[in-house]
């Protein structure tokens, strides 16, 4: 066999060589692109439903602020005229961050306020909102 030919077949094997090898560190590239970016989307999933857990028991300790503060009040007969205030502002967060069964159970305890009920009453209404607020903050 020739020089000529010699050469020409080491040089197509290592094209082809180098083509395979390229397909295969192409194909590995690309698994661990597709890898890395839903490692990201877990990341960013994670710490969105952190934020929101977060928002959500800030806004539900607010209003169990609030609302102790009216039982409080209800308690001694001192009451300021911003307690209310404070208390329906409270209310809307809970209105806007739910769920359904928080709302009902944070409705239930300003209605219970409202119609100036004796302490029992008021301190169940508190406990079943605490409860469902642990609830929904324990499903997270």
């Amino acid at each position: 066999m020739s020089e000529w030919a010699i050469a020409l077949i080491a040089a197509a094997s290592a094209i082809a060589g180098s083509v395979v090898t390229g397909w295969y560190t192409r194909s590995a590239g690309i698994r661990q692109a597709d890898a890395l970016l839903e490692s990201v989307r877990m990341t960013l999933r994670a710490e969105s439903d952190h934020r929101e857990f977060a928002l959500r028991r800030q806004t539900y300790a607010e209003f169990l602020g609030a609302a102790e503060a009216r039982i409080l009040a209800e308690r001694n007969g001192r009451g300021g005229p911003d307690d209310e205030v404070l208390l329906q502002r409270a209310l809307s967060g809970v209105l806007l961050e739910g769920p359904a069964d928080a709302v009902a159970a944070a409705q239930h305890l300003v209605d219970c306020l409202r119609r100036h009920e004796k302490p029992d009453e008021l301190n169940r209404a508190k406990l079943t909102f605490v409860s469902v607020a642990q609830e929904c903050c324990a499903s997270r």
